[in-house]
Formats: C-alpha cells, structure tokens, sequence
C-alpha cells in the first residue's frame, strides 16, 4: 500500500485563461478502487492526463507507483492479440489465459488478429494486460462505451475483483458494481468519499438539500435583522433630536448611544450571516427542466419493418427483424455488439446498407436522429447552428441548463470535450421539430445530472422514440417497448418487439 498525493495543484490549458483545477490537495490510497465523478467539462480526463505527465502544472504529485492508462493506444492493430499482450506485458501465456477467463472470454481469441475482435473482446483484452502489470495503478477512462449490457456487467465484475485503479464512468450501475471510493470534481472543490456511487449520491443531495434549507433560514434572518437594524436606527435618531430642550441632556444621550449599540450589533450579526450565506451553495448542482420541440403525427403507425435482415458481405447478421411503431412507444434496441443495432436506424434514416425485407415510413414524417459518434464535429456554434436551422436562443438556452458555461460558446467545437459534443447533439435534437426521435448511444459520456435532465424530459413530453442505449437505468426508466437483436442462426425466427415489463 502506498499514497498518491497531490499538494497546492494548480492547473489551465496554455489557450484558455480558465483554471481547471486551483490549489488542490489530494490523497489517494493506491489499494483503493476510485471512481472518478463530475459533470462535464470539470476536468476528469485532464486530471488522468496530468497523473500521466501530460501537460505542464503548477504544485506536486507524489507517487511511487507507475501509472498506466486506458484505453491503451495499439499501435500495429492488424496483429495477433497475443502480440498485443507481449507488447503491454510481460507475462506467461497460462497467467495471460487465466486473465481472460476472469473476464469470461476464451483464450481463441489469443491466436485471432486483434482488429477483428469485437470493441468488447478488445476492452477486455486490454484491461487483462494492463492489470497483468503488477505494482502499476490504471487510470481507466470511460471504459463502457460501445459495450452491450452484457459485457459491462462483466467487466464491471471484473474490476470489483481488482484494486488500484481510477475510474472515470457515467453508468451509474456500472460505477456501484466495482468502486468502494468516490473521487468527485465540484464547481468549487474536490472531494473523496468511502463508499458506491449510490451513497456518495445520496451524501451529496442530502447536503445540498441541507445547505439549500441553510440557505433560505439565513435569507429570511438577514431580512429581519435588516428590518431591525432600521428600526433601531430610527429609534436612535429620534431619541438623538428629542434631547433639543430636553431638561436632562444626559440620560437622552445615554439612550441614545445605547439604540446606536444595539444598531452596530445587528449589523455585526448580519454581517456574520453573510459570510456563511457566503459558503454554503458553492458546489450546488442545478438541474433545470428541459424543453423538446415534439408534435404528434397525424397517424397511429409510424414505422413498420416487416422481415428485415441486414446483410454484411452478402450474409446475414442476425434474425430476421419485424416490429411496428406505434405514437407515443419508445423501442429500445437491445442485443449483443455486433448484432445490428446501429445499422438498423442507420437503414430507417435512409443510408446505404445492404438489407432484405421491407421498410415503411410514415409519409412527411420528420425525424431527429442522433448518431452515436461525434468525433468529426468542428466549426463554431453559430455555424451549427445555422447549418440545422434551429432556435439559435433555445439551443443556448438548453445548453446552459446542462451545464455549459458561456464561454463555451466562442470556442470551436473541436476543443469540446466528448460529453460536451454529446450535449450538443442531444440539445440540436430537442430543438428540431420532430415527430421522431432516433437515438443512437445518446448518453455515452455524458453526466449523470444530463442523464437526469434527458428523462424528464422524455417523460414529460412522452415523445415517440427508437434507440439504443446500454445504460440500464435509462432504458429500463424510458422503454416502452424492447426489441432486441439476435444472431442469425438460419432458421426463420425473427426478432420482434416485446411489451416491456
């Protein structure tokens, strides 16, 4: 066992003036298993990169272990995955074989060239090498994404069986599988807490709630004390004029004086309630409803897929797919990677992929689509959005309530951090006027306070949905419906919707 301390840190990228960190002390026990929270934007990727030796700071970082990061860039990817193994660790094969079958894959895979494994057999593939490196601390960030439910309950499993590590994740079930810390990033500070995501949540509400009640019992006795202290100082002044003519100049005086004491001592007080007013609140986190520019269509059925198969190579990747969207249902796609998913609300938006079957939609049917990836993002945000022709005050309006500072706004998109691009999207589409919404992974790297904010407001507005999403809260929280995606296996059975229950 041994410590990470960070003393007096102080951090700003060179072209923002903007300190992402100020004076921060840290410790951390390297036998912990650390999740890494905060909103977007705070700073967890940039607080890995710095442990990594990245960039320049100010203040100091002890540590006496070596830091490792995920996900570890491979440079050859057309090799055999036990080369990549060699290349991360330096392990025996039957330790490296032990490895894999803690994440429940089967040692094939070693003698398979990596770039045709699927994105779940390469996180695991990397993460079994990382940790095959003892005495190393790994700095995981956001290994779940592109993960079917699935695999990230095996990889969650996985790590729970593991220490020393950091982890930066937003599933909320994933994160409560395999932490017993909490490293939060703030508005105002840093904190650790011992324990799961859930309890450090509750922790966190509670004592927003209490500061919130603080906060309003020290506004209502300002008020008073303010209300007072004039009234005394009317009383002194009055009493101050009644000694013209008065007989005993004296006791007036003293009367006086003694209203102008009790005046001071109000203020004092008052004073006194404004410096704690002044410290509570600091790391409040607002969670503002959000609006969705919904109409119903002016028909019951919206979409039918009758018999479809998606084809890759002139075969066929999974059952034959046969459901119909109703007004008002939201269809969650379920299924292994691999199976589809993605491609099939690629073909419902028109793209050119090989399919069987038959796909109807609704005529004039107006849809919003969200792709899963936001990588080729660029530009500045009044380009966006004039190129969408959207409320430009709505967006920003949106954006603010999930957390986007105004500076933001002048900078180009490309500085943007993956959950502020994923915010982006998300806020273009609540914007559009649409009878449809498809969502590809809409919540892949972002908060979990967006997350909030994204089902309520579906909630509210109760709008007609296709997605995926391997967030488990947020399906089993917005689905109506499930379908899920099987492998082909050439027989005649077909995936269709079932009534989520």
């Amino acid at each position: 066992m041994s410590m990470i301390e960070i003393k007096n840190f102080t951090f700003a990228y060179e072209s923002s003036g903007d300190y992402i960190f100020k004076d921060i002390n840290v410790i951390v026990d390297t036998d912990w298993k650390l999740g890494l929270v905060g909103r977007n934007g705070r700073g967890k990727t940039t607080l890995l990169q710095l442990l990594l030796g990245k960039y320049e700071y100010r203040g100091e970082i002890k540590s006496t272990v070596q830091f490792d990061y995920f996900p570890y860039a491979v440079k050859e990817q057309h090799v055999l995955t036990i080369d990549v193994f060699a290349d991360i660790c330096y392990e025996e094969e039957w330790k490296i074989k032990r490895e894999l079958s803690y994440l429940d894959e089967k040692e094939d895979i070693l003698w398979q060239m990596f770039d045709t494994l699927s994105k779940g057999q390469q996180t695991k593939v990397l993460l079994a090498a990382l940790f095959l490196n003892e005495g190393h601390f790994l700095l995981i960030d956001e290994p779940n994404h592109h993960l079917d439910k699935e695999t990230r309950e095996k990889v969650g499993h996985y790590l729970k069986k593991k220490k020393s590590f950091i982890l930066v994740s937003h599933d909320r079930y994933f994160l409560d599988s395999c932490i017993d810390h909490v490293l939060s990033i703030n508005k105002m500070n840093i904190e650790i807490q011992i324990g799961n995501y859930s309890s450090w949540l509750e922790h966190f509400k509670n004592t927003q709630k209490k500061e919130l009640s603080q906060n309003e019992y020290i506004k209502k006795d300002m008020a008073r004390l303010k209300r007072a202290m004039l009234q005394t100082r009317q009383w002194s002044n009055q009493v101050e004029a009644s000694k013209i003519g008065a007989t005993d100049k004296g006791y007036v005086g003293h009367k006086a004086a003694k209203m102008m004491k009790r005046s001071k001592n109000i203020e004092f007080r008052e004073k006194k309630a404004l410096e704690k007013k002044g410290q509570l609140l600091k790391n409040i986190e607002v969670t503002d409803d959000l609006k969705m520019n919904y109409v119903k269509y002016h028909k019951d059925v919206l979409l039918a897929v009758k018999d479809v198969t998606i084809m890759y190579d002139s075969k066929h990747i999974c059952q034959k797919i046969d459901f119909t969207l109703h007004q008002g249902e939201r269809i969650s796609i379920e299924g292994r990677n691999g199976r589809g998913k993605s491609s099939l609300l690629k073909l419902i938006m028109k793209e050119d992929i090989a399919y069987e079957g038959d796909i109807k939609r609704g005529s004039q049917l107006l849809i919003s689509y969200v792709n899963q990836n936001t990588d080729d993002l660029s530009g500045d945000i009044v380009d966006y959005v004039h190129d969408y022709q959207i409320d430009e005050s709505l967006f920003k309006t949106i954006l603010r309530k999930m957390g986007f500072e105004r500076i933001q706004f002048d900078k180009k998109i490309e500085e943007f951090s993956k959950g502020q691009k994923k915010k982006l999207v998300l806020a273009r589409s609540l914007c559009e006027k649409a009878h449809l919404y498809i969502w590809d992974e809409p919540l892949n790297y972002l908060d979990v306070y967006t997350r909030q904010q994204i089902e309520n407001v579906i909630k509210e507005y109760q709008p007609t949905m296709l997605f995926i999403e391997h967030d488990r809260f947020f399906s089993d929280e917005i689905a109506t419906t499930q379908l899920r995606l099987e492998k082909n296996n050439n027989k005649n059975e077909k995936n269709v919707a079932n009534m989520h229950i």
